[in-house]
């Protein structure tokens, strides 16, 4: 199945440049330069990935992402030409999934949609996502893409998924932040900016974890992060 990549961005020149590059790869594009449009668009176009800028006239693409969590975990991979690290914070604390800053090599980003894409599609998936963890209260099918809590289905994007597979793969264990970068695969990042911190907090809303008395996710003050709920399945 071809996967099919909105584009949001202002730029017509790199619209069509774009456009033309996906293609190749076998992307089917739908492509607006207004973010308004887009939006109304959405649900008619039915992506499985969107491109956004973030510096647009009128509403830029963190207003635009924003947006799009309302209704939507659809993966989003974000552009900015400041390439600002608090871009890339704020990307992701409103629910961006990867972020690539301008100029970028058109190869790049259809690297970035390859992965984000795998790293989503059960289809994909390993001999390690093939079985499910209960945790009572909790139960991830990584065969899915699916966590839920107390019997309702999580809203949670690529990243925050990944992280959460990661935990449940590893209770009971100090999980420092390398090696939880290392699982966000495809995201531009430093050892020294929070995104795992955004990301384990973003999770841990979705969670309804209080950080103070967590059930789920403990802060390893120093050290990094363990996941502490009692597996039923094993």
């Amino acid at each position: 199945m071809q996967t099919k990549v909105m584009i949001i961005d202002d730029d017509l020149k790199l619209i069509k440049m774009l456009r033309k590059y996906l293609s190749e790869y076998s992307f089917l594009i739908d492509a607006f330069d207004e973010p308004l449009t887009a939006l109304e668009k959405f649900g008619e176009c039915s992506p499985d990935l969107v491109v956004l800028d973030i510096m647009m006239p009128g509403m830029n693409g963190f207003e635009v992402c924003k947006r799009i969590r309302k209704f939507s975990e659809v993966p989003i991979i974000m552009l900015s030409a400041r390439g600002d690290v608090e871009d890339r914070i704020v990307g992701l604390e409103i629910g961006a999934d990867d972020y690539l800053p301008k100029p970028f090599e058109p190869r790049e980003l259809v690297a970035r949609i390859q992965a984000v894409t795998k790293r989503r599609d059960p289809a994909s998936a390993g001999d390690k996502k093939s079985l499910s963890y209960d945790f009572g209260r909790l139960l991830v099918e990584p065969s899915k893409f699916t966590a839920i809590l107390d019997n309702e289905k999580l809203e949670l994007t690529t990243s925050e998924f990944d992280v959460l597979h990661l935990f449940v793969r590893n209770p009971f264990t100090t999980l420092d932040r390398d090696k939880i970068l290392n699982e966000l695969k495809g995201i531009d990042c430093d050892p020294f900016n929070r995104i795992v911190d955004v990301t384990v907090s973003r999770l841990r809303n979705k969670l309804k974890d209080d950080p103070k008395n967590p059930q789920f996710i403990k802060t390893m003050w120093g050290s990094g992060y363990m996941f502490i709920g009692e597996r039923l399945n094993d």
